[in-house]
């Protein structure tokens, strides 16, 4: 029987190989597009996923003592950010971003900055704990720096 995590790592990278290809042949269609620049360079769409989903970009680091997570929340304040752990291993991060809407449709060329509320839950590289855990907001830049768990070592038993 094959090894289950070994199975999604293959399902994966077939998936992104499908994909790739997918691309690859759209673009060999629509070539005389692309020459005219009608078409986003290749990986546009990936960078844009997160805005479209109504969600924002994370970046998760793991150093010694403590796990560093930084988001991009663009328009934000504050006050209409909140973060939730909702286990030792789980974090949630939302805000809402709100603007007056007058005559909103009116006057637009262009319209993609995405309204409303935003919301990420992410797995953690290792349990936390929010003792000692600290969060900045600065030029719409979060920061977590949040404490690991300290697991005291094993004591071995001694047989008698």
């Amino acid at each position: 029987m094959d090894d289950p995590k070994r199975y999604r790592l293959r399902f994966w990278r077939d998936f992104d190989e499908m994909m790739d290809e997918m691309d690859k042949r759209f673009r060999e269609l629509m070539g005389r597009f692309e020459s005219q620049r009608l078409l986003p360079a290749p990986g546009f769409q990936r960078r844009l996923v997160p805005a479209y989903q109504g969600t924002f970009t994370i970046d998760i680091k793991d150093h010694e003592d403590e796990v560093v997570v930084v988001a991009d929340l663009p328009g934000a304040t504050k006050e209409d950010i909140t973060i939730n752990l909702i286990d030792p291993r789980t974090l949630n991060i939302c805000f809402k971003r709100e603007e007056e809407k007058e005559e909103q449709e009116k006057g637009y060329y262009l319209q993609e900055r995405v309204l409303g509320q935003m919301e990420r839950t992410v797995t953690l590289p290792t349990d936390i704990t929010t003792d000692e855990s600290k969060a900045t907001f600065k030029n719409g830049i979060l920061e977590l720096r949040l404490k690991k768990i300290q697991i005291a070592p094993e004591k071995r038993i001694l047989i008698e």
